[in-house]
């Protein structure tokens, strides 16, 4: 059973009406609802939870978190963030949706300012396949249409990421890299870009495809806390031994 903890800041749905008609119960719990299934069991956190409902304690319960923010970055502790990042570099999957590219787990974990370029528009877009042998775009077909979603673009300013699954274009011009694999220590990060609170882009099944995909290729196939242990050679007549001060 894989575990997940889908965060979200939960600020627009309970402040904007539009967004509310659309996630009336928040996108945590749209998200939680479409991946409960026979190998993911989930829970939720938000931002107005007793320190945002991460601890070290519920991370190392976690095998994947799920993170959707927007408005309320700022508001995010340090160090909730920094659990985040070090829960990751011990092996927890994260996947990062949309205007999360500018959370502090993920730009602690990029380590660079990930700004890009963006407009509010409605603009249609395409988001389009790289890789089709890639288990994360398993069932989805040359592209996924999203009749309206904000529009971002490049420049991206994230590493070079270690694998492109998915490129964006919009009905305005812009190319984005939307879908992106990283490797932080002993952790698999996916950063999917789709996901404006307006639209209703987490009801589309094909975008609920891509997450479920993720989890599963992201979760922990070995997680340890990266050390730095004084040992002894090979050779000591002791045997390779840990040598703790």
């Amino acid at each position: 059973m894989i575990r997940v903890l889908v965060w979200n800041e939960f600020k627009h749905e309970k402040e904007k009406e539009a967004v509310a008609a659309i996630y009336p119960n928040g996108i945590h719990r749209t998200i939680a609802d479409f991946l409960q299934c026979e190998d993911i069991s989930v829970k939720t956190a938000t931002l107005d939870d007793e320190n945002c409902g991460i601890t070290k304690e519920v991370l190392d319960e976690t095998d994947v978190i799920i993170w959707w923010g927007h408005a309320a970055h700022k508001h995010v502790p340090d160090e909730v963030a920094a659990l985040v990042r070090d829960a990751v570099h011990s092996g927890m999957g994260a996947i990062f949706l949309h205007s999360a590219h500018h959370s502090k787990p993920f730009k602690l974990l990029m380590g660079t300012p990930c700004n890009l370029c963006w407009r509010e528009s409605g603009d249609s877009e395409y988001v389009w396949v790289t890789d089709p042998s890639h288990p994360i775009t398993e069932g989805i077909d040359r592209a996924i249409y999203l009749p309206h979603e904000e529009t971002y673009g490049e420049p991206f300013s994230i590493p070079n990421p270690d694998k492109v699954l998915f490129v964006g274009s919009y009905a305005g011009g812009e190319a984005f890299r939307s879908g992106c694999l990283f490797q932080r220590g002993n952790g698999q990060i996916f950063y999917f870009q789709p996901g404006h609170e307006t639209f209703p882009t987490f009801h589309i099944p094909e975008v609920q495809t891509v997450i479920r995909n993720a989890v599963r290729f992201v979760a922990p196939r070995y997680r340890a806390e990266i050390a730095c242990p004084h040992v002894r050679h090979f050779g000591d007549p002791e045997g390779y031994v840990i040598i703790k001060k």
